[in-house]
């Protein structure tokens, strides 16, 4: 790619991918998408998908590696790509962070909150720059809510509610056995599949979480193991709620489900503010809708078109990072840290049914 701008070529980075399970599939169309990223090694425990998606994407067999240590040490690989399961979020990052190279990796950040403070110690010695993907950033209608939040026009903000409800666990799908059951893999359901993406959000429009009040639960208690057919205990949560309330005393209520039937990715949050409600969802990603008072008494709704300048991608913003220009919101080590902070008070929270301060 050519920058006009500034009359030079524009770097194309080549990208260690680590993880090739569905989502990878995702992540290579919209690297290709942007036309600056060129997938030249792979990683993947599973041997049969290496070298089957390796041949796929024209890796060579000699940058196809069991071990994603390696590749991180490749010195032909500028920076890496992680889309695994949450039980190698912290080791994977610990070695960008000691090889000095650049990451884009999948949240939640870690599995527990234990592994992010490992984490944090490390980056305060030797800091290197990278994305924690919370990926709804970058859904236009959220990114308009946070520029309108900002300018003051709904003035001030005194509470809000979010919710992430997904049908795909629900008792009537009778979904089998899956890693994201599995404890000791994912550390929480729910709540770090798609609560942390609430929490992101929230973060993102209103800063810091000073305190919160929780509750977790599992409905479905049992499922069965698709291999044996045997009935296999599930650990993790099918639902959490909690309340919370941000700097500045904003006050906001979360809910996520992934057993909400007639769900299918439904991820919205309505702002309550003085001088109007404004709602903006996955749902309807280019559009949000505004109720504000036009005079005393009288009420006006509009459906309001995203303008052009928040449709930014996630692997565009990437870009701006490797390049040396990470742009205002770019969601770094420091937002999954900090997400990670507001899990673990989620957990502890309704554990011990008492608010937590953070």
């Amino acid at each position: 790619m050519y920058d006009d701008r500034k009359g030079e070529a524009m770097k194309t980075y080549r990208i260690g991918l680590i993880g090739l399970g569905g989502m990878a599939h995702s992540h290579v169309r919209w690297m290709n998408e942007e036309g600056r990223y060129r997938v030249v090694a792979a990683s993947d425990v599973d041997e049969r998908a290496l070298a089957e998606r390796g041949e796929q994407l024209g890796i060579a067999s000699g940058k196809r590696y069991a071990d994603f240590e390696e590749l991180i040490a490749d010195p032909e690989v500028d920076a890496i790509v992680s889309v695994t399961p949450n039980n190698v979020h912290a080791a994977i990052l610990s070695a960008c962070l000691a090889a000095g190279k650049p990451y884009l990796v999948e949240k939640p950040f870690t599995r527990v909150f234990e592994e992010a403070r490992g984490l944090l110690e490390q980056y305060e010695r030797m800091p290197v720059s990278g994305m924690v993907g919370f990926s709804y950033r970058y859904t236009p209608a959220f990114r308009y809510a946070r520029e309108l939040v900002r300018e003051g026009r709904l003035g001030t903000v005194r509470s809000f509610s979010v919710q992430y409800l997904q049908s795909w666990g629900s008792v009537a799908n009778d979904t089998p056995y899956l890693w994201r059951f599995n404890k000791d893999i994912t550390g929480t359901g729910t709540l770090g599949d798609l609560g942390s993406h609430m929490i992101d959000l929230a973060r993102y429009l209103f800063g810091e979480f000073e305190e919160l009040s929780a509750q977790m639960r599992t409905f479905v208690p049992e499922r069965r193991d698709p291999g044996t057919g045997a009935m296999v205990k599930v650990e993790v949560d099918d639902f959490v709620s909690f309340q919370a309330r941000m700097t500045g005393d904003a006050v906001g209520i979360f809910q996520s489900s992934r057993n909400a039937i007639g769900s299918g990715n439904q991820h919205e949050i309505s702002i309550y503010g003085d001088r109007g409600t404004l709602h903006a969802s996955t749902v309807h990603p280019d559009r949000v809708v505004w109720i504000r008072e036009e005079a005393p008494g009288q009420l006006a709704k509009s459906e309001i078109e995203v303008p052009a300048r928040c449709q930014v991608t996630q692997y565009g913003d990437f870009l701006s990072l490797l390049d040396g220009q990470a742009s205002d919101g770019l969601p770094d080590f420091m937002d999954g840290y900090r997400n990670q902070e507001v899990l673990d008070a989620v957990i502890r929270s309704s554990e011990e049914k008492r608010s937590v301060s953070l």
